[in-house]
């Protein structure tokens, strides 16, 4: 089971998702009460946008482990689903409390962009304010909180504070998760004509 589970990691990273499937799917199979083996599954899901089934497969994985580190994303997925009272609902069920700083940050993003969706951009605004967020500017999650926070201010046609976040996004990017660069770059009117490069 082991080897499938490394299989499927290399094959996400790699964009081939049926690949990874088929791993997952036999994992899933040969340890079916093992909450890695029904999470990877449910990570490939999600990623191929198969939301229900990668929530039952989060669901799944909440019941035999007992652990709530996948809400966000259970939360997203009730958002693709369109259901979007009950990903609300779920957001701010009583297990939020428990998560770590880094699964806190992933709820708010996904809460703000429901927010977004719905127009509520104050509301947008106001759940991406995290207290324990403020010193933690090269946490591996910093740059998507302030990715989503630089979203935000432009949706409010706050260009200028956008540009800031954007900046302490790419700042904090140590790992390239984000297109901060690209963001500041039309921000700033920056027109990279790849037809002159030699």
């Amino acid at each position: 089971m082991a080897q499938h589970l490394v299989m499927v990691a290399a094959l996400l990273a790699a964009d081939d998702l049926d690949g990874a499937l088929a791993h997952a799917e036999t994992a899933a199979r040969r340890a079916g009460r093992v909450p890695a083996a029904r999470e990877a599954l449910g990570m490939v899901a999600y990623r191929m946008g198969d939301y229900a089934r990668a929530l039952s497969e989060f669901r799944t994985v909440k019941r035999l482990s007992g652990s709530n580190h996948l809400l966000p994303l259970m939360v997203d997925c009730e958002r693709g689903l369109g259901r979007v009272e009950r990903a609300l609902d779920l957001a701010a069920s009583a297990e939020v409390g428990a998560l770590a700083i880094e699964d806190k940050v992933e709820l708010a993003i996904v809460v703000s962009g429901i927010r977004r969706d719905l127009g509520q951009l104050e509301a947008a605004d106001v759940a991406l304010q995290i207290p324990a967020a403020r010193l933690a500017r090269q946490q591996d999650w910093a740059a998507r909180l302030f990715y989503a926070q630089a979203e935000v201010a432009l949706s409010r046609g706050q260009v200028d504070q956008a540009r800031d976040l954007f900046a302490k996004a790419l700042d904090a990017d140590q790992d390239l998760v984000t297109d901060a660069s690209d963001r500041l770059a039309d921000l700033d009117g920056v027109v990279v004509d790849w037809d002159d490069e030699e």
